[in-house]
């Protein structure tokens, strides 16, 4: 299509509304203006953003975990992943705290794999997923009382991997992407980025409010 050919309209916003403050996201009600003129209401799911990881050991092998997910009834496959609700934390540091906390490892290599948007229709939720190599054990912190808690871990190859996300193992769209650009990666077919690469996609609104109102640093904690 010859983008000369149609106008391009901007999407201003007339006004917002935080209809619910939950500790890991909120729902925002804008008013939009559309290209006919007319103002709709738009629902926004706001959310901190994350980052998962790939990490490759010497074998090929990578450490999948598997997490009961309410939302979906059911214990899905997944890479070592998690929120980024730490305010001022970057992503890099992000994805190396998840890694320790759900898979116990330490890694000497990071690169980006893919950035993504998981639900765009109404969630500004997007999600960094990074390579890691040179991988070593670390001190893996108490499991909190909680879905972590009831974690289960488990080592494949990347075929393997690649097999679970055919054969329907694997569901978690983070970890389709993620294993799919790792796969490309390591045979070479595509390179990595480096973690100096901005993360433009990476939400704020909800972490911003959150650090305005004091809540801080765990921005999931909000008063009882």
């Amino acid at each position: 299509m010859d983008s000369r050919s149609h106008h391009v309209h901007d999407f201003s916003v007339h006004g917002s509304t935080v209809l619910l403050e939950s500790p890991i996201l909120a729902v925002r009600q804008d008013r939009v203006e559309m290209p006919g003129g007319t103002v709709s209401n738009r629902e926004i799911v706001e959310h901190f953003g994350a980052v998962a990881v790939v990490a490759v050991d010497e074998h090929g092998r990578l450490p999948l975990v598997q997490q009961y997910r309410h939302s979906v009834g059911r214990r899905l496959w997944e890479l070592p992943a998690g929120l980024l609700d730490i305010a001022g934390e970057d992503e890099v540091t992000g994805a190396q705290r998840e890694l320790l906390e759900e898979a116990g490892l330490l890694a000497e290599s990071w690169s980006v794999l893919v950035d993504l948007v998981t639900s765009p229709g109404f969630c500004d939720e997007s999600v960094r997923v990074f390579l890691a190599t040179s991988l070593r054990e670390g001190e893996q912190p108490a499991a909190p009382d909680d879905e972590e808690a009831d974690m289960d871990h488990q080592w494949v190859s990347i075929e393997e991997a690649v097999d679970m996300i055919m054969s329907g193992q694997i569901v978690n769209s983070i970890a389709i992407a993620g294993i799919f650009a790792a796969a490309e990666v390591l045979s070479g077919r595509a390179e990595a980025r480096p973690v100096s690469v901005p993360f433009d996609l990476r939400p704020h609104s909800l972490a911003q409010r959150r650090i305005d109102s004091g809540i801080v640093p765990d921005l999931k904690k909000l008063p009882r």
